[in-house]
């Protein structure tokens, strides 16, 4: 029996070369990175992507307001209004941490196949213990993924380490980690393909620019 691994794009131009045509479908993604780093461009993007070949989305922010980031997507060229309207997008301020039911996501009405959530950082503050932590987190993947969406999660990157909590990067299937240099030689932003199962992947750093529609991976 041959197992066929079958992938959505991500909507990054260059990275699905990188990553053998795309994410795995019903995988969860970590995209970590420090503050300017691309992380929530990233995500609009993935979700437009979708939108555009009739895959429904839906965008969770913990931190910042529907309006903010119905903002910055129209910075990019990306309407989702018009999707919310035809009932393919939805963007919820909900502390999902605090809520163990997950059917407010709507998730079955939309028929949702790509998820946001961005960030899971909040989940420090909530939760101190690390192994209850850990479970929280490790529950809200799974359930999330048996309802066959495919899922991204945005955490901070502090010092060396790949994410805040410390946690996120066991539990997913795949890891994405974009950098920003401000100043000096290095200065510019890149992308580094961490892990990612199933996915015989680059294991380069990429250089990325941000321009009028988004990320764009460069030298592919």
């Amino acid at each position: 029996m041959v197992y066929t691994v079958e992938r959505i794009k991500t909507g990054i131009p260059g990275l699905d070369k990188l990553i053998q045509g795309g994410f795995v479908k019903g995988s969860a993604i970590l995209i970590s990175g420090g503050t300017g780093a691309g992380k929530t461009i990233f995500c609009l993007q993935y979700l437009w992507e979708g939108l555009k070949n009739g895959e429904p989305g839906i965008y969770i922010t913990l931190e910042e307001s529907s309006d903010e980031i119905k903002k910055d997507a129209l910075v990019f060229g990306f309407d989702f209004e018009t999707y919310k309207k035809k009932g393919k997008f939805k963007i919820i301020e909900k502390n999902i941490f605090e809520d163990p039911d997950l059917e407010f996501f709507d998730i079955d009405k939309l028929k949702a196949k790509r998820i946001v959530i961005d960030s899971i950082s909040l989940l420090s503050l909530i939760i101190s213990d690390q192994a209850s932590l850990r479970n929280r987190l490790l529950e809200l993947i799974r359930s999330l993924k048996k309802r066959n969406t495919t899922l991204l999660l945005t955490s901070e990157r502090i010092g060396d380490n790949l994410s805040r909590l410390g946690v996120e990067e066991f539990l997913v299937d795949g890891v994405i980690v974009l950098n920003f240099t401000p100043i000096g030689s290095q200065a510019g932003r890149s992308l580094f393909i961490r892990k990612m199962r199933r996915t015989k992947h680059s294991e380069d750093i990429h250089p990325i620019e941000i321009r009028k529609r988004g990320i764009r991976v460069l030298n592919i």
